[in-house]
Order: structure tokens, then sequence, then C-alpha cells
């Protein structure tokens, strides 16, 4: 049963949003509500960057005790997740949250499950400061690098003002920002290939829509450009565990943002798992069946969750190689 009349709303203005406004036709000749992802463009100076942020990327100094880094929660070679239902930080700490991938997060309207963070140069620096992460400060952080010969000759040739907290931070964001998957199958069907999916990923892709999971998972990341509340048709939430299971409202304080969440990206999700905030759901499956009951109110056949699936496959693409100079 549908929780609220905003939330009614909510859902019946997005789902038509989505396939009345579609992208680009220049980018998107199908008109459809998913937009391929585009292939970044980069100065030889934000080459230059994203080789450094790179390096900070998987450099475990970052931490107070040098046990992780960046990579730990988000691992390149692995789809940009460290696979476990909630990380894991400095000391065996463990964390409140799913790892997202960092993959194509560029394309997030904000960063992290509770939007907390706007763009990902404020992402980068948060985790230095949590003590359940990295537990560390910029001024141990600084002490390192700045010792560190190689850093030092790095970050001169970049930077005019040498090893700062800021510069760390920017050499990072841009390396993230050059973490995108391209030409994927259902990006090259949605720019005219018509043989590049299979016909049981296009029934996947047509049922995707015709269910209504298109309302919150479209644009260029399939997700991850809105914010949706968990339970918008049945009772999700019977209890707070904790609070990350407040969602944007611990950012806001405003009530209808209780149990709202960052819609997450489908673009990896057949790699990505465990699912949802709390890395509670081991399958896609079971992720499907999940989602259609509490956000859309319906249930869905095996036979169609199986189709549906195929389709997400198809939205799996290539990392993008950055051009060496």
């Amino acid at each position: 049963m549908l929780r609220s009349v905003e939330d009614r709303v909510q859902f019946l203005v997005t789902f038509l949003l989505a396939l009345l406004l579609p992208a680009s036709l220049s980018a998107n000749p199908l008109a459809e509500p998913i937009t391929p992802v585009p292939h970044p463009v980069f100065s030889d100076l934000e080459i230059e960057k994203i080789a450094l942020g790179k390096q900070l990327f998987h450099d475990r100094r970052l931490s107070k005790d040098n046990s992780i880094s960046c990579a730990s929660c988000h691992n390149i070679d692995k789809a940009g997740i460290d696979g476990n239902s909630i990380s894991t930080g400095i000391n065996g700490a463990m964390g409140t949250v799913n790892a997202p991938t960092v993959f194509n997060s560029r394309f997030n309207v904000a960063q992290f499950w509770n939007g907390r963070a706007d763009t990902l140069e404020e992402q980068a620096s948060g985790p230095v400061h949590n003590p359940i992460e990295m537990g560390s400060t910029w001024n141990e952080v600084l002490i390192k690098l700045r010792d560190d010969a190689a850093y030092a000759s790095k970050f001169n040739q970049i930077y005019s003002d040498f090893i700062t907290s800021d510069n760390i931070v920017d050499a990072i964001a841009t390396y993230e920002r050059s973490l995108v998957t391209v030409d994927a199958p259902f990006d090259r069907y949605l720019r005219g290939e018509e043989s590049a999916i299979p016909k049981r990923a296009l029934e996947g892709y047509r049922l995707f829509k015709s269910y209504g999971c298109i309302a919150c998972h479209q644009g260029v990341n399939v997700g991850g450009n809105m914010y949706s509340r968990m339970g918008a048709m049945d009772l999700y939430f019977t209890k707070v565990e904790d609070e990350s299971d407040l969602g944007r409202f611990s950012v806001t304080g405003n009530e209808a943002d209780r149990h709202a969440f960052k819609v997450p990206s489908l673009r990896l999700a057949v790699k990505s798992a465990p699912y949802f905030h709390d890395g509670s759901i081991a399958t896609l499956e079971e992720a499907v069946s999940t989602m259609a009951r509490y956000q859309l109110g319906r249930e869905i056949s095996d036979q169609d969750t199986a189709l549906i699936i195929d389709f997400l496959h198809s939205l799996v693409g290539k990392p993008y190689e950055v051009p060496e100079q």
C-alpha cells in the first residue's frame, strides 16, 4: 500500500519525467530516459593530476596507522567496492554503511548514501578524519607525505603551493572523475547499434520501464541523480538499527527526508554485491524483488527478474583508459 500522498506524487512525477524528458538526441538517438556514458576529456594538467591522484588513492599513509587506503574500500580491480556488507577501518573498526562503487561517481548528484558531500573533493577528505575509517588528521598526513622526495617532486610539478590538504584532495577527486565505465553494450545500443545487446536484455529493459524501475533509475548513471525514501509503498524500517538508517534526515533534519537515500547507480550493479545502504541483500535477484515490493508495490516473477538482470548486465562498460602523456 502507498505510504503517503507525498510518496504517490513523488513516484508518479518522477516516473513521467523519466519517460517524457529523455536525454539529448545527439548522444541518444533512441530518445530513451537512460543516457550513454560519455568519454571524458582531460587536459594535460588533469592527466598529471590523475596519475598523482591514483597514487594517493592507493597510499595507506593517508590513514593514521598506515593500514588502509581509499582503495581498501574501493578496490578498482573489483568494480570499485570491497565486496563486504560493511567496510572495516583502522584497528578493525566497523563502519555503518556499505561502500558504494567509486566508478561513475562523477555523475552522482552528491556523494555518500545520505548525500552529505556535495562534491568529490568534499567526499575525498571525509574518510581521512573519520575515526572508524582512516582516523588521521591532515597534519599527520602532510608530515608523512612531505617527507617523501618523490611526492615532493610530483606536487611541485603540478601545484604552485607544494603538498597541501587541498592539493591532495584535488588530485584524488580528479582521479576519481576519470573512473568511468564506457561503451557498455546498452550504451552502444542507445547510440544506434541495434545488435549490441541480445533480445533478452532488450526485453528486460522493456520490463524495467513497464514495472516502474525507470522512475528512480535513469539518466547517465541509471540512478545517482535523486533521493528516494526507502519504503515508499510498504513499511521497510520496522525499527531503526543505526543512525545510518535515517538516510538523508541525518543531514537535513527534514522529516520528509527520513529513510531517504541517494538512489544507487545500476551501471555496475551486477558486479557490486551486496546491496542497499547496509549491505543486507546478498543477491541481485533479492534486490530486484525487494525493490519491487517496497518501492513499487509490485511482485515480479522469477522469469521477469531474470530478464531485468540480463538488461543490467548490458549496462556494464569498460573502465576508461586515461591517455598517457
